[in-house]
């Protein structure tokens, strides 16, 4: 199973692009250096460093039809990786 599930593509992080900046979904599981180590692998750069958050999920409820319907959402796990200076990684290459 692979380290990366997505790149996260936002305006924020399209801001953080130009300063090397690069956010990726990850196994919950993951820990810094496979997500580096994935990095590298899949797209060609060097990473200079990973960091991770993670998001715990949350109780949702809504009204379905007269009914309370209640559920949990997801917990995620992102990373912000930075780049070497000079390097890009082009995440709509696979597209």
């Amino acid at each position: 199973m692979s380290v990366l599930k997505r790149p996260i593509v936002t305006e924020k992080m399209t801001g953080l692009n130009k300063q090397g900046k690069y956010a990726f979904e990850v196994e919950l599981k993951a820990n810094k250096l496979e997500i580096g180590k994935a990095i590298e692998k899949m797209y060609g750069v060097n990473v200079e460093s990973v960091n991770t958050i993670r998001t715990f999920g949350k109780r949702r409820s809504k009204n379905i039809n007269g009914r309370i319907v209640s559920g949990k959402t997801p917990t995620t796990k992102k990373a912000i990786v930075t780049v070497a200076e000079g390097e890009v990684i082009d995440i709509y290459a696979d597209l």
